[in-house]
This record gives C-alpha cells, structure tokens and sequence, in this order.
C-alpha cells in the first residue's frame, strides 16, 4: 500500500439497512448539490467527535428521516472501508427492524423501500457496493 493512502484523512460514517414488515430495505437518494448527488445509499451519516455509531445513527435517522430507535434496536452487520480520491470512508452497517414513526424525507432525499434483490439496480456510492451481498444473503 502506498504511503499517499495512508494520507488520506479517514472519515467515518455509520449506516443503517431499516428493514420494513415484508422485508424490504429503505433507501435514500442523495440530493443535488450533495456530494455523489443522485446516488442511492443506505441511511445514516457522519459521525461526530464523541459520539459512537449508533448514537450517531439515532440523531442521524431522527433528523433525515423523523423517525426514532434505540441502540438495543441496532445490530451491526457488516461494513465497508473505501479509498475514494480525497478521503478514506470507513462505515459500520447496522440492521434495524423496530422504529417508532414513518420514514419522511427531511432534506429533500428522494425514498425508496426496495427488494433485496433488486438493490443492484440503483446507482450507488462505490463503499455501498460490497455491503449488498451481504444484506441479500442476511435477509
């Protein structure tokens, strides 16, 4: 591994595959003028100094989607460490089946319940693409 890698500033964000009754998961489309606009991805988002994943992704789901859940509510499945041009992202994945509200789009996302099967089909950032298998073959 280069030296210039290891000089990427790490960046890390949390992620949560909300998995509804019939067993799809949620998706959000990333808005214009968000970097990757237009990309499909998994909600949640970076996390702050202090603050653990799962903290991250309970204040991260109540102020992008309105809805509220408990770290108990929260089980890690996987993740996904990515080199892009500018930064490294590493990102936990948590499942969670149990929330309390409706999932709304509170920053001009776009909202998708989808089939396991057929995530491949949205356009996604690239740290995404791994953690599909891996959702399919859990669920």
């Amino acid at each position: 591994m280069s030296r210039q890698t290891w000089e990427k500033r790490l960046v890390l964000v949390a992620a949560v595959a909300l998995i509804d009754v019939d067993g799809r998961v949620l998706l959000a489309q990333r808005p214009e003028g968000k970097a990757m606009a237009g990309l499909w991805e998994f909600p949640g988002g970076k996390i702050e100094p202090g603050e653990t994943p799962e903290t991250a992704l309970i204040r991260e789901l109540h102020e992008e989607l309105g809805i509220d859940t408990w770290e108990s509510c929260l089980a890690p499945l996987s993740f996904a460490s990515h080199g892009y041009a500018d930064f490294h992202l590493l990102m936990p994945l948590f499942a969670c089946r149990k929330w309390q509200g409706q999932p709304q789009p509170r920053e001009a996302q776009a909202l998708k319940w989808v089939r396991p099967a057929d995530l491949r089909s949205y356009p996604m950032p690239e740290a995404d693409l791994p953690l599909i298998p891996v959702l399919r073959d859990w669920l």
